[in-house]
């Protein structure tokens, strides 16, 4: 194929996705034409448009497509995607077609690459690395799995001596990518559609850990056995990197961070959950070794803002909470509720959750029942399918996963119907949670909470 630079056409197969839209700013960004299809018209590719990039929403072979000359197009397309003919158009024609993980590699070949690997943590551990470079003032761009609240953003331009990138294990992604540091923040079972079994995922991090240089350095969580050297990080136990002796006050968490050879006191840190004070912790060790002081890092935490749809949360005058989270595996639901039950132990917790994939629901619903029953009342509702198709799992629905639920107080609800049915419900706080589309809830809620709160001032 050619080099990158010789393109001037950028075709993006499904470019309202998070991973795809960030290559689409990048390309755009470097002055390059980028335009491209998506079946849904959604706020990020209504952002995409705004910004300048021409978009279709329809499958169709129209005078945008035909126009392009196979030399200076490169394809981009989602794995996500599997029939389209506007693909098959393309392939028909011998364009050059890439997947997306393939072309983020290729970018990360020429640059000082820092690669964020994990089941879960990698978003708000790329997120924060990136924050804490535009901090310091460091020239690097950033290719991010969720919208920076810095930002606004899930990519950034600020010079090309560094790149900091997702790196995805989906569909074993994160192999195409030349790290020159790393970060594992945890290996636990996922994707099994892809690895199907445990022990496979874990070699495919094994896998992603040998791509790091011997000269260079890869930061994995305390306990992740990754066979190759590698610096640890922690908290509350003593590793290469860990924090201790932290305390809340007011909404934030203050703690001590620790190197190899020194202590650093009252890091004040935003963003809830002991859980993200571990991914705090391993980008205060990268910083650390790009030669970072500590009072630029110490300014630049304490102003980090946090990710869309990482534990945003909103409070009202008469106490209540509203809280919308990414969440999608049982692991990460537990770190949510678990958040939330330290922080406000005493609160009545309804919970909306959207399974996300009929495979992930049937391999992890134990997981998934065992985590809701946290909760004080649960909607849930209907699997969210995404690159699946149902007719493959007739027996997994939400009806067969809520009765798994220990819990009294539950229901299922289609998507349509849910904002009535939370207007219904007595709660302190509520908790909206899954990757597929209960993000469209977000804004009604806000308004219906906002408005609620206002007639009772």
């Amino acid at each position: 194929m050619n080099s990158l630079k010789t393109y001037q056409n950028f075709y993006f197969v499904g470019i309202g996705g998070i991973g795809m839209s960030a290559l689409a700013r990048y390309f755009h960004a470097s002055g390059k034409k980028v335009l491209g299809y998506d079946k849904t018209n959604t706020k990020l590719t209504q952002a995409l448009i705004s910004e300048g990039i021409d978009i279709v929403f329809e499958d169709v072979i129209d005078e945008r497509i035909t126009v392009l000359q196979k030399e200076d197009t490169l394809v981009v397309y989602t794995p996500a995607i599997k029939v389209l003919g506007i693909l098959d158009y393309f392939s028909d024609n011998r364009f050059e077609v890439l997947k997306r993980a393939k072309v983020l590699g290729l970018i990360t070949e020429n640059t000082n690459c820092i690669a964020v690997a994990g089941t879960h943590g990698k978003t708000t551990t790329s997120t924060l690395v990136s924050h804490l470079c535009k901090e310091a003032g460091l020239s690097f761009s950033c290719f991010l799995g969720g919208i920076s609240e810095n930002f606004k953003s899930n990519f950034l331009y600020n010079g090309s001596r560094y790149s900091v990138v997702e790196a995805d294990e989906y569909d074993r992604s994160f192999l195409n990518l030349s790290p020159d540091w790393a970060v594992i923040t945890s290996t636990d079972a996922d994707h099994l559609d892809i690895y199907g079994d445990k022990n496979t995922i874990e070699e495919g991090f094994r896998q992603f850990a040998a791509l790091v240089p011997d000269d260079k350095q890869l930061f994995v969580r305390k306990g992740i056995e990754i066979g190759r050297p590698s610096l640890t990080y922690a908290v509350n136990e003593e590793a290469d990197y860990y924090s201790d002796n932290l305390r809340m006050e007011g909404d934030h968490i203050y703690f001590d961070f620790h190197t190899p050879t020194e202590t650093v006191k009252d890091f004040i840190w935003g963003i809830p959950g002991i859980h993200n004070v571990e991914n705090a912790t391993v980008a205060l060790a990268i910083l650390h070794n790009l030669g970072v002081d500590f009072e630029t890092l110490k300014k630049a935490i304490a102003n980090f803002m946090g990710i869309k749809r990482r534990y945003t949360k909103h409070r009202y005058p008469d106490g209540k909470i509203y809280i919308d989270d990414y969440a999608h595996h049982p692991t990460e639901i537990n770190a949510v509720i678990g958040s939330i039950r330290t922080f406000y132990p005493d609160k009545k917790l309804l919970v909306v959750f959207q399974p996300h994939l009929f495979s992930r629901t049937r391999d992890f619903a134990d997981g998934f029942a065992e985590s809701l029953s946290r909760a004080d009342e649960l909607i849930l509702l209907d699997i969210y399918p995404a690159r699946e198709i149902q007719e493959n799992f007739e027996e997994i629905t939400s009806d067969w996963l809520l009765k798994k639920v220990t819990l009294i107080k539950k229901e299922v609800s289609t998507l349509n119907e849910a904002f009535r049915t939370i207007k219904e419900k007595d709660f302190d706080i509520l908790l909206t949670v899954g990757a597929g589309n209960i993000d469209t809830l977000y804004d009604p809620v806000c308004e219906w909470m906002n408005g609620t709160q206002s007639t009772q001032r």
